[in-house]
């Protein structure tokens, strides 16, 4: 069985029938909700606020997986754990103090997450590294969903996943924007552990056998095939 996991983004979701979209996570092979949150100021778009997050977790049976594309997150890691946030990830590029930043999010019962842009190196965690459980590399410039993936991700995955292991760390690699069954297992071997899917799996005719599909795609084993 694959120890992938698969993180549906709810931002790809139909909000006229969000609850539905929730339940079919929920009943669908993917493990986590993949939550974005977006402010207007770090990235050029605006997602949704508190209530649909509210919203989200009285309906969602899986974990919830909160990716902040916000300046000033601090504010509100509180919020977020009140919420019922499993995993919460702030950008490095948002963060002037990031250590304080990671504790805060621990101290409220969630797991830490960081995320990188496409440009910012992977050796700037270096330092934190072993306090996070979770790396978020961005394959795609955040703000928008639909973007084409970068090509230079996996030599980054590759390049984190050797600082993890160098550091003794637990940290998961995820993997946003741009995933789909044709790059999966690419993303795997270089090291990935949680792939984030938006348009690929709600844009398709049914979303439950898509999500069913790059699972069993990011089979471990499957890897030696590449």
């Amino acid at each position: 069985m694959s120890k992938t996991k698969i993180a549906p983004s709810l931002l790809a979701a139909d909000f006229g029938n969000l609850q539905r979209d929730i339940e079919m996570v929920n009943n669908s092979d993917a493990d986590w909700h993949h939550i974005d949150i977006m402010d207007g100021v770090f990235v050029p778009n605006i997602s949704y606020g508190m209530p649909v997050v509210k919203t989200i977790a009285q309906h969602a049976t899986k974990p919830l997986d909160v990716h902040l594309m916000i300046v000033d997150p601090d504010r509100y890691i509180k919020t977020f754990a009140e919420l019922g946030a499993t995993y919460l990830t702030v950008h490095y590029e948002t963060c002037p103090h990031l250590h304080r930043t990671i504790q805060a999010i621990k101290a409220e019962g969630m797991k830490a997450g960081v995320a990188l842009n496409p440009h910012t190196n992977v050796n700037l965690l270096k330092n934190v590294i072993k306090d996070l459980d979770l790396v978020l590399i961005m394959s795609v410039n955040p703000g928008f969903g639909g973007q084409s993936f970068i090509e230079n991700t996996y030599e980054k995955v590759h390049n984190i996943k050797e600082l993890i292991k160098e550091s003794d760390s637990s940290a998961l690699i995820e993997v946003d924007g741009g995933v789909n069954s044709k790059n999966a297992k690419a993303l795997i071997k270089a090291g990935a552990d949680v792939l984030v899917a938006g348009s690929f799996i709600f844009k398709t005719d049914d979303p439950t056998k898509t999500i069913q599909e790059l699972k069993k795609s990011t089979d471990r084993w499957s890897i030696f095939e590449l």
